[in-house]
């Protein structure tokens, strides 16, 4: 193939790319009314590859959505050893985007607190999700915007499953655990490997996470892998999978406390799902609303 048609080629994969990037982001934002107008959107760009594509794609959507609202970038310098602390503010002083950088030693705390071999990321997480919390307040944000995608989602509900005894995953919007912000995950419907091809496309400064990243035996490192395989060995699973997160049946679990199963009587009339265990998949359904960034 000869260098122009390569370049073609390459150029043709890079705009199919963002158009489904971008129209799966402005699907989760329109399902779930993630940013409304007059909104001010706090992306917490830890320097790695979704949030860079987030913070990346929600700045081009900016510039299309048929409403207004304002970007932030905030990025929380943990003082790990070694970390690029000048990175992120020239390349976000370069897309002349509003930013803060956070300097709050938390990886001190969580070295001194946790067991030398213990996995360091619940703590982290909580210290961390403390200080957004607190800038955010601080900056006036009306949301949140984490860089969590598809498989993060899938990978939660299975660690819940498999670890925690509960059917629980991630949501795409949720209140803080303070009560006093909205946290949304504008990633939500867009697959790993996409984001990754995309964040080589754009060639993003990345900088990886040195606090939790080289922790290979994490629970959550072995999902990803058990969820890659299976899109490897079954492709479709992963999203069938996935939709059936919104396609929640009560009657056909065993929570009591969604479904009264101690009250339940005869109707007398036919149940559409009534004893019927195993949902074939249906085809073509239809898609929910997507904004138009176009």
């Amino acid at each position: 193939m000869s260098t122009y048609k390569q370049a073609h080629k390459a150029e043709y994969e890079a705009n199919k790319l963002a158009k489904f990037l971008y129209r799966m982001v402005g699907k989760a934002i329109a399902d779930y009314n993630m940013i409304e107008e007059g909104d001010r959107v706090m992306v917490a760009l830890s320097g790695g590859k979704d949030s860079h594509s987030l913070l990346d794609i929600l700045l081009t959507l900016k510039e299309r959505a048929p409403i207004r609202f304002d970007v932030i970038a905030v990025n929380l310098n943990q003082k790990q050893p070694g970390f690029p602390a000048e990175v992120l503010p020239a390349y976000l002083e370069k897309l002349g985007v509003p930013y803060r950088i956070v300097e709050e030693d938390t990886y001190s705390i969580v070295k001194r607190v946790v067991p030398e071999g213990k996995t360091t990321c619940g703590l982290c997480s909580r210290l961390r999700r403390g200080v957004l919390y607190r800038v955010a307040s601080e900056l006036g944000a009306t949301k949140i915007a984490l860089g969590h995608h598809r498989d993060d989602i899938l990978a939660t509900l299975f660690l819940n499953m498999f670890f925690g005894g509960k059917l629980k995953a991630m949501p795409p919007k949720l209140v803080t655990d303070d009560g006093r912000h909205i946290v949304i995950r504008p990633l939500a419907y867009c697959p790993e490997k996409d984001l990754a091809a995309w964040a080589q496309h754009r060639g993003f400064p990345i900088i990886p996470c040195n606090l939790c990243g080289s922790q290979p035996n994490l629970q959550r490192a072995q999902i990803n892998e058990m969820l890659r395989d299976w899109d490897k060995r079954h492709p479709g699973r992963i999203e069938t999978m996935f939709r059936a997160l919104s396609d929640v049946v009560p009657s056909h679990l065993m929570d009591a406390k969604l479904y009264d199963f101690a009250g339940l009587k005869p109707s007398g009339h036919p149940e559409p799902d009534g004893d019927t265990a195993f949902d074939a998949e249906e085809v073509g359904a239809v898609s929910p609303q997507v904004i138009d960034f176009s």
